[in-house]
């Protein structure tokens, strides 16, 4: 696992590192360290990262813009911040969680582990999905979006009248930050389930669902069966 830490306080990005070293052990590849955005900014062009430890408050920064800008990157980001009045609206904007300061060992662990447990979901506070369009981002409702299709390392989002965004999330990761009104139908496919209309099977095994749009989306078998006997 690769991670960033951005943190103005030397002290406290220290300790995050060393809470990071120990807890993940031969699974971090790396983990580095900034005190400010611009700095920030300059080591994620330098190479991915897999996971963004953030301070909202950096040298009287706008924390609420530089989270913005984060969350619509392809890694996840945990917030660390005394402001856990800010808590809710980061969670709207697609964190996967927020480490209030002082922090503890045992909290962070709980927090890498919401990134290193594929079976974790959030509690489905995101309303909002933040993507990278023409140089700026833009912040799409959770409420706009149908069903979301994988495409290599990047994810599809397929919106109510029909225009697609490309996230820079993968499908997996950004699985993990979707509210459960959204299942998983297929290796490629999250859809929003009152969006379905109803279930097909073909011959030779083969299973689709059908939107109340028209559009018809592959179904895997397991999941089929799994749907099945969830929604009767």
């Amino acid at each position: 696992m690769r991670v960033l830490i951005v943190e103005d306080e030397p002290m406290l990005a220290q300790r995050l590192e060393r809470f990071c070293r120990e807890l993940l052990g031969d699974r971090l590849e790396s983990v580095r360290l900034a005190a400010q955005f611009s700095e920030a900014s300059a080591r994620l062009s330098e190479s991915p990262i897999d996971v963004l430890f953030l301070d909202l408050n950096l040298h009287g920064r706008d924390g609420m813009e530089l989270l913005k800008s984060s969350v619509a990157g392809s890694f996840h980001t945990i917030i660390v911040s005394a402001n856990t009045d800010q808590a809710l609206r980061a969670f709207e904007y697609g964190v996967i969680d927020f480490v209030p300061k002082p922090f503890s060992k045992e909290r962070v662990a709980q927090a890498l582990a919401h990134v290193t447990e594929r079976t974790c979901r959030t509690a489905g506070a995101t309303k909002y999905l933040a993507i990278r369009k023409s140089g700026k981002v833009d912040l799409i409702e959770i409420d706009r979006v149908l069903y979301v299709e994988g495409a290599g390392a990047y994810a599809e989002l397929v919106l109510d009248d029909g225009k697609r965004a490309l996230h820079d999330k993968t499908l997996e990761s950004l699985h993990a930050l979707l509210p459960p009104v959204f299942e998983r139908i297929h290796k490629s496919f999250v859809v929003r389930w009152s969006a379905v209309k109803t279930l097909h099977v073909h011959e030779g095994s083969q299973y689709e669902a059908e939107l109340r749009s028209g559009v018809r989306l592959p179904v895997g078998r397991t999941r089929y069966k799994e749907l099945r006997e969830k929604y009767g």
